[in-house]
């Protein structure tokens, strides 16, 4: 087991333009573009058990939440987090998350509420186990001999295929071998994750035609319970071909795909420009925004600049909206040692929240675990603090509406949503008087704008120039009344 938790933890350190249309690819691109159509708010239930997200489908859905991202559904054993990112068999969902019939109750709970299920998937390798057995054969035969003894059960939450044979073999795999040079796609696509001391690795998947098949059989069936999206887990170490080759028009139809690739940055990054850009020219899947990530941790950071934030997207540091899912917290940040250093303060990070919550571009997600990190409950309820709350219901009621900047600095940046919705944030430790003219802004005159999170803090402009004070280190997200 040992060499299963140091592979585990070598794997987290590692992961860690437009959509063009044309006739030829209709079909693929009328379903990513209609599964973009609407930015709404994912909640990422890190290591939920399908039952409890199930218990509180009518919380989230109240929340505004309209999309739940849950941890990876299918055979793992092991109670540590990251046991559900080393897959054993993709034909049954048997995980300590819960069985193929909570999995189906939490869907059909959600879907009562309005509230749609995406699922992370691990497509690029299996477990680690070598430290019991040699071969290849997956799920093997400890596994194998617990289906014979309760085959009524198992096959019950089957997916697909034949629990009583093997669907894995060694010619499935990619040849025995760690990753050396992490800059190299064809390192990091072709070799395992190992976690040295003469660790195996995790056992690297060979997209043969038969591996494809039963990945595909794999998703079609996610599907056919009614998983609307799918979070690929370690996409950079997937190729591109092997991605294409899985996700095919009839299975992307309807559906949102966004790849896992961890970058230190946008245009001009070497883990950017050796394996996101190939990514998004490659396929038409959205990703995990980074770039942006990374720009809103320079811009709030100690001697950042606000200004960075007006249109990060204009000099490669920020994906197209229609292709981007935006964040402040991932959770390979908080459980890698390797990624920590992106952590923001939690005074930084909420402002980050306000940000890709009232910005325009982007799927935002909220990141809420039960502490895996040992951070001291950071993340614990994230969802429904009371902050994120605010935000949501702004987000909610401005989806849709343009974004214009009305006013930035080194400290502050405010913005309008149309007539809707205007975010003020500032980033400096003494409060702002930001000066407005309002002529011809598209603001209503004589309505109140609210603030979704201090309810106190009302603007009514009632003049041509307006005077929004913004206190410090704080965000305000007034809404149209």
């Amino acid at each position: 087991m040992k060499n299963t938790q140091n592979t585990a933890k070598t794997l987290i350190k590692s992961k860690k333009k437009l959509l063009k249309i044309t006739s030829a690819i209709t079909l693929t691109a009328a379903s990513f573009f209609s599964s973009q159509a609407a930015a709404e708010t994912i909640l990422h239930a890190f290591n939920w058990q399908y039952a409890d997200v199930e218990q509180k489908a009518q919380e989230i859905a109240n929340l505004g939440y309209k999309k739940v991202l849950v941890s990876p559904a299918y055979r793992s054993s092991g109670s540590e987090w990251w046991s559900r990112y080393q897959p054993q068999d993709l034909r049954v969902i048997h995980s300590p998350l819960g069985d193929t019939n909570d999995f189906k109750d939490m869907i059909q709970a959600l879907k009562s509420k309005g509230v749609e299920v995406y699922a992370d998937i691990v497509l690029n390798h299996k477990a680690n186990e070598s430290w019991k057995r040699s071969d290849l054969n997956y799920p093997g035969s400890d596994v194998l001999n617990e289906y014979a003894a309760n085959s009524t059960y198992f096959n019950s939450i089957k997916l697909f295929g034949d629990l009583t044979q093997n669907y894995l073999g060694a010619g499935d795999f990619h040849p025995a071998g760690c990753i050396t040079n992490w800059g190299d796609p064809g390192h990091v696509q072709y070799w395992r994750l190992c976690g040295g001391s003469g660790d195996a690795g995790l056992p690297d998947i060979d997209p043969n035609n038969w591996v494809v098949e039963q990945q595909k059989n794999y998703l079609q069936a996610l599907k056919n319970l009614g998983v609307t999206g799918f979070r690929v887990d370690a996409a950079k170490h997937m190729t591109n071909y092997h991605i294409n080759a899985v996700f095919t028009p009839a299975i992307k139809q309807g559906v949102h795909v966004f790849g896992e690739i961890i970058t230190s940055g946008g245009s001009g990054d070497g883990s950017y420009d050796n394996f996101l850009a190939p990514y998004l020219n490659a396929t038409d899947h959205a990703a995990y925004d980074f770039p942006l990530f990374a720009q809103m941790r320079s811009a709030l950071g100690y001697g950042g600049s606000m200004n960075q934030l007006v249109d990060p997207g204009a000099y490669g540091q920020a994906l197209t909206g229609s292709r981007a899912v935006t964040f402040s917290i991932t959770h390979d940040i908080p459980t890698n040692d390797g990624f920590r250093y992106q952590i923001m303060s939690g005074s930084d990070e909420y402002l980050a929240n306000a940000y890709i919550m009232g910005r325009d571009g982007g799927v935002p997600m909220i990141y809420s675990d039960h502490n895996e990190s040992n951070d001291g409950s950071r993340w614990v309820d994230m969802y429904k603090h009371s902050d994120v709350v605010g935000m949501i219901k702004f987000h909610n009621a401005v989806e849709g509406t343009g974004m214009q900047v009305m006013s930035s600095n080194d400290c502050i940046l405010l913005f309008k949503r149309d007539h809707k919705g205007i975010v003020g944030i500032n980033k400096c430790n003494a409060g702002q008087d930001v000066w407005v003219n309002t002529a011809n802004s598209g603001l209503w005159w004589y309505n109140n704008y609210r603030d979704t999170l201090d309810t106190t803090s009302v603007q009514n402009i009632s003049s041509q120039w307006h005077k929004f004070y913004l206190p410090p280190r704080q965000a305000r997200m007034w809404l149209k009344e």
